[in-house]
């Protein structure tokens, strides 16, 4: 079950809901807890029981652990939690990865386990962890098992995040969150889940066939010519930014409805500047736990120029590898440390010569969002292929290499193609100009830290963006209606429901 299916919005979201109201309404904190916490192992559960089980254990263990720390913060009891944490998601999620790997290494033939991967693991892991972390440093002083239990499995954000906090959504659960105004609660809420749902319904899902089609072909070791190449990488670029974007509305509208206030973990990447600039706006909340519990503890910048690149090399190898067990994975990572390494070292020599002041800066601007987009898709080839074979086809596709085909393969992607570059520049002038959701609904602090975590949206005049912003008014309540119609027949309308992307990992 997922967001963005009919059984979610109508036979688990609205049941939900009205329970939670009449609790809400009664002023029973502990029993809107409770509830909510069995309405995510519900919601869970939908999924796999057997996998219910292993969050329970792992729920209750590290809670144990926690209690351990709170009454004697003995560093061997983090190390062994955050060991047995980390050893729990490498097998699941590692384990035939490494098998294979060894088999190749050593020509053998040891069977692989064929491991189904747990739903959000990668997620709950992280928070379990980094809430041993602040259990340790003296961050939480008292926390009882409902509160924890859920801010472990809170529905809106377990499958794909953000990826939260002790500090960001426990001491929200309170009576006093949960009894403020359920009017712009359920606005603010309803306002982003219906704009994330169209985002991905008719958004990613509707120009994901291309990227599938071209990805597929390449796969089959077909030579990719050019304009399929780029239809391909331009495709899915848009494909997993709405994708992405979408789920990050949902879980956040959810959440709202509710009364909680998550952390912003999408803010408009490709706008950015430079790609540490789309770092701090591309999975916000994933960038912020590898930079504090990763790449800080590791020394950061802390010890000179080359330790620096040193960390982030390690921190983007990391990163890439809790994407998925692949060496696409791995080098998609070792490209933005590459990315991100020559990011800094361009900045100092920036800072030394001060090339502003021979260049206009506008020009400046220009070149480095087109340097940056062309660096992430670029990128993207990887995270996208199934293995390098794939990647490099599609690359020398793009690099012209490949100009004829074979029509009887390549015909249902480059026969009729006006309409998908149409596709395609309608998206860019979306994600390149126009304010996000977090941005159209500031006024009503949708996420937690707005003013410190906004990057406002480029490429419009103040009136404009003035237009757009948010309001509880009839007109944009016709707006909505008429979106999440359009988003609720493409749904009636889909053969196959496609999950999303960040389900995966």
């Amino acid at each position: 079950m997922v967001f963005s299916s009919l059984e979610f919005i109508y036979l688990f979201l609205f049941p939900t809901l009205v329970v939670y109201l009449i609790l809400r309404s009664l002023s029973w904190e502990k029993g809107i807890i409770w509830w909510l916490i069995i309405a995510s192992l519900i919601f869970y559960a939908w999924w796999s029981v057997f996998y219910l089980v292993l969050l329970l254990v792992s729920v209750v263990i590290n809670y144990f652990l926690h209690r351990l720390l709170l009454n004697n913060p003995n560093k061997l009891v983090l190390v062994f939690g955050t060991t047995a944490n980390l050893l729990t998601l490498a097998y699941y999620k590692y384990a035939d990865f490494f098998i294979n790997n060894i088999n190749m290494l050593i020509d053998a033939d040891w069977p692989l386990l064929d491991i189904i991967l747990p739903l959000a693991i990668s997620f709950f892991t992280f928070q379990q962890i980094s809430f041993l972390f602040d259990t340790y440093h003296k961050k939480i002083h008292q926390c009882d098992f409902a509160k924890y239990c859920l801010f472990v499995v809170f529905f809106p954000q377990l499958i794909a995040g953000p990826i939260v906090l002790q500090k960001h959504t426990i001491p929200q659960f309170t009576l006093a969150t949960f009894r403020k105004p359920i009017y712009m609660n359920l606005a603010i809420g309803s306002t982003l889940f219906v704009l994330g749902l169209f985002k991905k319904i008719v958004l990613a899902d509707s120009i994901a066939p291309i990227a599938n089609g071209v990805f597929a072909l390449a796969h089959a070791g077909h030579p990719v010519p050019t304009e399929a190449a780029w239809l391909g990488i331009l495709a899915y670029s848009f494909q997993i930014y709405f994708d992405f974007s979408g789920y990050c509305d949902m879980a956040l509208g959810l959440a709202r409805m509710f009364g909680i206030r998550l952390p912003m973990n999408f803010n408009s990447p490709y706008q950015a500047n430079n790609i540490v600039d789309f770092w701090r706006r591309w999975h916000m909340t994933l960038s912020a736990f590898l930079r504090d519990y990763l790449y800080i503890p590791l020394g950061g910048s802390r010890y000179g120029k080359t330790r620096q690149y040193i960390n982030l090399m390690a921190t983007m190898l990391l990163g890439g590898l809790w994407h998925g067990a692949s060496w696409t994975f791995v080098f998609w990572g070792f490209l933005h440390g590459v990315y991100l390494s020559i990011n800094h070292a361009w900045s100092v020599l920036t800072n030394k010569y001060k090339f502003s002041d021979y260049i206009p800066i506008t020009l400046l601007d220009i070149f480095s969002r087109f340097i940056t987009l062309f660096a992430v898709l670029i990128a993207w080839v990887f995270f996208r292929a199934e293995n390098f074979s794939d990647a490099m086809l599609i690359l020398k596709g793009m690099m012209g290499q490949h100009y004829f085909y074979n029509a009887k393969l390549w015909s249902g992607i480059l026969n009729d193609t006006f309409f998908t570059w149409l596709q395609l520049l309608f998206m860019a002038v979306i994600v390149l100009n126009f304010p996000n959701s977090i941005e159209l609904t500031r006024h009503y602090r949708p996420v937690l830290q707005i003013n410190k975590m906004l990057i406002k949206a480029k490429g419009l005049s103040k009136q404009i963006k003035s237009l757009l912003i948010w309001r509880p008014t009839m007109a944009w309540s016709f707006t909505l209606f008429i979106i999440s119609s359009v988003s609720l027949f493409y749904l009636y309308q889909a053969n196959n429901l496609t999950e999303f992307i960040y389900f995966n990992f």
